[in-house]
């Protein structure tokens, strides 16, 4: 009866609610691409740069949706046009079916795209052995209104990944001889430095896919520090020559952070709330003046984004011709419904115009705790609770030891590192 009455009420908890998008969809279909592309924080970058901010007086639906019997197939639709209509413009309609063999494992599969436009038909495939770090991949155009270039017969690929290692190469089965390769990279990670080259010749040109012609070359070097989780902070600085004609300097950084509130839905226990805050920037500048002039001298982007619970997602960005804030809410339902409006404001012009989006899915599951003991709001007599549990998955639980050493096997497949998930 002393040990009820003086037992010792809970310690104060922080909810952990999940991030909108994670993993990104790109990261499903990353074998297909070069990881030079994906990496030094692009795809991040391009995630805060891109999502929910629509295309002005323009809007556009997405449905990606499972069925309950079968999880190894899903479907993504999405339909956009402009909001009044316009000659010139169609409203677009595409369909992806996606099958994939082992649900755990998003690299080797095969989908379908259909659409409106170029490719009317498309197939795509990737078969990739985890165990020896091995895959390969195709592309084939199936039906197209014109076929011009080698590339719209399809594209072959082959290519090997390991921790701290990633190269490869694509092939077009039906390329001429002067367009072999259709592009190759390496890309090797030493601790927090990663550097990378990739060779991707112009074709179209009088000099063809020549070795020694630096404009066919790209290579960056990046700094990194995180594990991309979004439940650990991460940091990733890069310098990027492109094709020897433009510098890129990029930076990412994600920050989880703690705010206190007081939620009349929660417990006393419950005093605070984990967020989510992005910030990227990319500056781009010519260094070759003989290149194109479509290629302006120099431009830069900057971009912040701030998830206070797991319903409400505020995006601003800004850059040289114009600026953006897109507003997004999540309900959680299954399937799950996203709707969010974007303003974009035309320097030149000095008007505001607004894009809409609506988002239905069922791909993802959501992974929302409503009280992580890892993420304590610390006090003075709370402090020794911190390092406790962070999840209850299976027979073991997930220790904030776990997640600084960067196992993140105890996690929920959602709240991996995309580059974790196998």
């Amino acid at each position: 009866m002393g040990n009820w009455l003086n037992k010792e009420p809970p310690p104060p908890m922080v909810l952990v609610p999940p991030l909108f998008d994670f993993p990104p969809l790109a990261a499903r279909t990353r074998m297909l691409e070069s990881s030079y592309n994906l990496l030094f924080g692009k795809l991040a970058l391009k995630c805060l740069f891109e999502d929910y901010f629509e295309e002005a007086r323009h809007f556009s639906t997405r449905i990606m949706l499972k069925p309950m019997d079968d999880p190894h197939v899903d479907l993504i639709a999405t339909v956009s046009g402009p909001l009044d209509h316009k000659p010139e413009e169609n409203i677009i309609g595409n369909a992806l079916f996606r099958w994939q063999g082992d649900v755990g494992d998003p690299h080797t599969f095969m989908d379908l795209f259909v659409s409106t436009s170029d490719p009317i038909l498309q197939m795509r495939s990737c078969s990739y052995f985890p165990k020896y770090g091995f895959g390969a991949f195709g592309i084939f155009p199936l039906i197209l209104k014109e076929r011009v270039s080698s590339e719209d017969y399809g594209v072959m690929g082959l290519r090997y990944g390991s921790g701290n290692l990633s190269f490869g190469v694509t092939l077009m089965p039906f390329a001429v001889k002067d367009e072999f390769p259709k592009s190759a990279w390496l890309v090797s990670k030493m601790g927090n430095l990663t550097a990378g080259v990739q060779y991707e010749p112009q074709y179209g040109s009088k000099d063809i896919a020549k070795y020694k012609n630096l404009i066919n070359w790209s290579c960056a070097i990046g700094y990194g520090v995180g594990s991309g989780s979004p439940l650990s902070p991460s940091f990733n600085f890069c310098l990027e020559l492109a094709k020897s004609s433009q510098f890129i300097a990029s930076f990412y950084q994600h920050f989880v952070v703690q705010r206190r509130v007081k939620n009349p839905l929660e417990g006393d226990e419950v005093v605070g709330i984990t967020n989510y805050i992005d910030f990227g920037f990319e500056l781009q500048t010519k260094v070759d003046a003989k290149t194109s002039n479509n290629i302006s001298d120099s431009t830069f982007q900057a971009a912040a984004s701030w998830q206070a619970n797991k319903n409400f997602l505020l995006k601003a960005k800004a850059g040289p011709r114009s600026s953006s804030v897109a507003l997004a809410f999540k309900s959680w339902w299954k399937p799950s419904f996203t709707w969010s409006i974007s303003a974009i404001r035309d320097r030149y012009v000095g008007n505001w115009a607004y894009g809409f989006g609506i988002r239905i899915e069922n791909i993802r599951e959501a992974s929302y705790q409503r009280a992580d003991p890892n993420f304590v709001m610390l006090t003075p007599n709370k402090e020794h609770l911190a390092e406790g549990i962070v999840w209850k998955m299976g027979k073991r639980p997930m220790l904030q030891a776990d997640v600084n050493a960067g196992n993140f096997d105890g996690l929920p497949r959602e709240l991996r590192p995309f580059n974790k998930i196998l």
